[in-house]
């Protein structure tokens, strides 16, 4: 049986947020980076597949991110365009239906990019394993939140801290489950 988890790797503000209320994200790229881009290429490697909400996928885009590459990508999306590029896959399959079909299937881990809304709902259907949040030392004070807010209550493990020298601060968190009060 395949042992293939859902991770968040995502950044944030230290009060929470992925971006501005309008998606600006300059006071996250303007930082300068440690020159293992925070380990980022570690945890590339043991992913093969993305999932990202529309939002997210269409912020990308306008970044120059391409979705060409090996590894697979889905992007839930209730209006999925008509076409989409090589190794993209639109989804308006229910969150739960489509994690536990992903999770059987052969492959490697499943890196959840974001934003806060789909993270929420893999959240709350049960399906995130694991947290790696990346603390931005910045208050921003308003914006998008890393996950949607709903009422919930996750219980979390922390795994491993890792300190960067230019003060963002890695945490690293199991989601335990089994004792997720899922949003009501």
């Amino acid at each position: 049986m395949p042992n293939r988890k859902f991770i968040v790797y995502a950044a944030a503000s230290a009060d929470g947020f992925i971006a501005r209320p309008d998606g600006d994200i300059e006071w996250l790229t303007s930082l300068p980076k440690p020159s293992d881009f925070y380990g980022i290429a570690t945890f590339t490697a043991s992913v093969d597949t993305k999932i990202l909400g529309r939002k997210t996928y269409d912020k990308a885009l306008t970044m120059g991110a391409k979705f060409e590459g090996k590894d697979k990508t889905y992007v839930f999306s209730s209006r999925p365009p008509a076409t989409a590029p090589k190794g993209v896959e639109f989804v308006t399959e229910p969150v739960a239906d489509f994690a536990r079909r992903l999770r059987a299937a052969d492959g490697g881990n499943i890196w959840m990019m974001g934003g806060g809304g789909i993270i929420a709902s893999f959240l709350d259907a049960g399906a995130i394993d694991e947290i790696i949040v990346n603390l931005v030392p910045v208050l921003i004070g308003e914006g998008i939140p890393l996950i949607a807010p709903r009422h919930r209550h996750v219980p979390l493990k922390l795994l491993s801290t890792r300190p960067f020298s230019d003060g963002v601060v890695q945490l690293h968190y199991e989601v335990l489950s089994g004792q997720t009060n899922r949003s009501r």
